[in-house]
Order: C-alpha cells, then sequence, then structure tokens
C-alpha cells in the first residue's frame, strides 16, 4: 500500500506540475475568476478527499483487488483468464463504470447535488480535476471496490488505472491550448481538455455530455458524445446558473453546497438549467 501511495502521488505531483506550466505558456481561454480565490479551495477539497479515503476506506481499491486475489473471488479468475487478459478487461470495465456512474449522478437529484459542487466552478483549470465533494469521492470509491471485487481485477490494472484516472481527469480539465488537427486525432484515444470543457457549459444539453474521464469511446457508443460548444470555447460560460457569487468559491461554502440552495437563483436548480436548444 505505501508503494501505491508513492506512485500515485508522485504521478499526481508529475502531470500537476506539467499542466499548471502548459497552463501558464498556452492558456486556452481568459479566466474569469482567475487563480487566486480558486485554487487554495480547490486544492484543499483534494487534500480533504485524499484524506477522507485514508482515513474511512484505507484499503481503497488496490486493497480490494488484493484481497479478491487472494480468496479466488470474481469473474475473471472463475474463467481462468490469463492475467494480460484480465488486467487489460478490468481496465475497460473500470473504465465503463466510471463513465456510467458520471451519468447516474448527472441524473439522480441526490447524487448531482453531491456533483454539482464540480460543476459549480466559474473556470476550468487543473485544479478543477481535483475539485470532487468528499461524499462523492468515497460513493466512488465503494463503485470502484464492488466492481473489483465482482470481476475479480487484477492488482496491477487497478493501480494503473486509478494513477491514469487521476492524470487524465488533471490533463483534461487544464486550461491549455493545442493544435486543433493533434486535438481531432488525441480525441479518439483520450479525453482532450477541448472535449471535456464542452461538460462544464452553463448549457444543459452541454453539461450532460462527453461525460468520459479517460477513454472517449463511451460517448461516440452510447451517443453522449458532442464535439464543441455551441458558443464556442472562447465565448462559453462555465460553470452553472447557480452559485455564480464569488463568496461560493471559498472551502466552507463548496463543502456546504449539496445541502443548500442558491437563494439568489432559486428557480435554476437541476432540472431548469439554462438549455438554448
Amino acid at each position: 500500500m505505501d508503494v501505491e501511495i508513492l506512485i500515485r502521488l508522485s504521478a499526481f505531483a508529475f502531470i500537476f506540475a506539467a499542466m499548471a506550466l502548459w497552463e501558464i505558456a498556452a492558456p486556452r481561454r481568459v479566466l474569469i475568476a482567475g487563480r487566486k480565490p480558486r485554487w487554495p479551495s480547490n486544492l484543499g477539497v483534494l487534500v480533504l478527499d485524499a484524506l477522507a479515503v485514508r482515513i474511512l476506506i484505507p484499503a481503497a481499491a488496490v486493497g480490494a483487488a488484493l484481497f479478491a486475489a487472494g480468496r479466488g473471488w470474481g469473474l475473471f479468475h472463475l474463467a481462468g483468464l490469463r492475467l494480460s487478459v484480465a488486467a487489460l478487461l478490468g481496465f475497460l470495465v473500470l473504465d465503463l463504470v466510471i463513465y456510467g456512474q458520471h451519468v447516474v449522478f448527472h441524473k439522480v437529484p441526490a447524487l448531482w447535488r453531491l456533483h454539482r459542487m464540480h460543476h459549480a466552478d466559474l473556470d476550468i483549470d487543473v485544479t478543477t480535476g481535483g475539485r470532487f465533494h468528499p461524499f462523492e469521492i468515497l460513493i466512488s470509491m465503494l463503485i470502484k471496490i464492488a466492481v473489483v471485487i465482482a470481476f475479480g481485477i487484477p492488482v496491477v490494472a487497478v493501480l494503473l488505472f486509478e494513477v491514469v484516472l487521476n492524470a487524465t481527469s488533471i490533463f483534461n480539465h487544464a486550461n491549455v491550448a493545442m493544435p486543433a488537427a493533434l486535438d481531432r486525432v488525441l480525441r479518439w484515444l483520450v479525453v482532450t481538455p477541448d472535449m471535456h470543457r464542452v461538460h462544464h457549459s452553463i448549457v444543459r444539453h452541454e453539461t450532460d455530455s462527453n461525460f468520459g474521464f479517460n477513454l472517449p469511446w463511451w460517448d461516440r457508443l452510447f451517443g453522449t458524445y458532442r464535439a464543441a460548444p455551441q458558443a464556442g470555447h472562447d465565448g462559453m460560460t462555465i460553470g452553472l446558473p447557480i452559485f455564480r457569487d464569488p463568496r461560493e468559491l471559498r472551502i466552507d461554502r463548496l463543502l456546504t453546497q449539496p445541502f443548500r440552495d442558491d437563494p439568489d437563483r432559486a428557480g435554476e436548480e437541476r432540472g431548469q438549467r439554462v438549455d438554448l436548444r
């Protein structure tokens, strides 16, 4: 478990630093709220998420994989699959589950109240990739643990998936510019920043699109893919109609958002977000 933590922290630090420098060198959009009022809270939430998992579910998904392997539990163990095959299938299963989980968190009102904290950021950049409510992170971890045990996903696949998921979340939330031709190629292989940015649009049917984190194939397969925002990447508005007061960027306000409504935008909750169709 110590090795897992070291690998994940090292990968996170490297990718975060690389993307932050890229944002400075070649930003895709001009930030509306900026870094100063957002980064301390976004990074603070990330630290709380990590602490919540380590305190409440210390073994996490990698521990669940070790547990299942030691007892021969799971579909892949019963099928007698080779490690390489089980690892590949396990990675794909986990990615599909995360896609499905993301869709469900948008569709179920109680879960949306947790997830909307992520969408209420007034800008999208490298720190938005870690801005998830601790309760959402804990639910997500429990789902991953259940899937790992049910399928008997190998430890190596689980560790690789966790590292890649963290890296791609940082990457595809980053406010970075890349050549359009490169983006068109990459988004067949991985969710790119321009592809995921659509998902953070204030426009409802754009928010409810491009749910993938790692692989872009599920959105195309299930009809949730949208190539670009209607207003263009420079003209689109990031966030939600609610919680747009700059005070909502404070960490105490972020953590309480699921349990309260925005009194200034009482008529613009989940079912009434801006829709320009």
